[in-house]
C-alpha cells in the first residue's frame, strides 16, 4: 500500500459515494488505474464495504447505552451462545470482548428507556451473564470517525 492507495482510503472515509472518476480527481489519477488500485483494495479486504451512515436522532434512535457484561464463567460453549445472541439482537450495534472487570461492552442504541429495559432483560435471561452495568452517553462529540492511516507504511 502506497501513498497514493493511503490517500484513496482517507477520501473514501470521508465520502464513500464517490464515483471513481471523482476519486481519481481528488488523488490525481486517471479513472482507469484508480478503479484498478479500487478494486485491489477491495480484494485484499482492506476495504471491507460501503455503507449509508444514519441519523440516529431522525430515526428516534437517540438512546446510546455502554453496556458491560461480566459472565459467570468463560467456558467455551458459554461464550459462544453469550456472543451468538448477543449477535442476534438488533440494538447492539457493537460488542467487544474487552480486558479489566467485564468480559465484554456492548454499544447499544434504543429509542428510549422502556425499549433499552427490554434489552435489559434479554441480556439478564441469559443463563452465563453474571453482572450488568450501564453508562448512558450523554452527548456525542465523536463517533465513527475515519482510521488513522498516517502512520501506515
Amino acid at each position: 500500500m502506497d501513498r497514493i492507495d493511503r490517500q484513496m482510503l482517507v477520501v473514501l472515509q470521508q465520502e464513500g459515494r464517490l464515483s471513481t472518476v471523482e476519486l481519481a480527481e481528488r488523488v490525481a489519477l486517471s479513472p482507469s488505474p484508480c478503479a484498478r488500485r479500487l478494486k485491489r483494495l477491495e480484494d485484499l479486504g482492506i476495504i471491507s464495504g460501503y455503507r449509508a451512515v444514519l441519523s440516529r436522532q431522525r430515526l428516534q434512535l437517540a438512546t446510546t447505552v455502554f453496556v458491560n457484561v461480566r459472565l459467570m464463567h468463560h467456558r467455551e460453549d458459554a461464550v459462544r451462545l453469550f456472543e451468538e445472541a448477543v449477535v442476534l439482537m438488533e440494538e447492539v450495534i457493537a460488542c467487544h470482548v474487552v480486558s479489566g472487570a467485564f468480559d465484554y461492552l456492548l454499544e447499544v442504541v434504543v429509542r428510549d428507556l422502556p425499549d433499552y429495559e427490554k434489552l435489559v432483560r434479554k441480556l439478564q435471561f441469559l443463563a452465563m451473564v453474571q453482572d450488568i452495568t450501564s453508562n448512558f452517553a450523554i452527548r456525542t462529540v465523536k463517533s465513527g470517525g475515519p482510521l488513522p492511516l498516517n502512520g501506515l507504511a
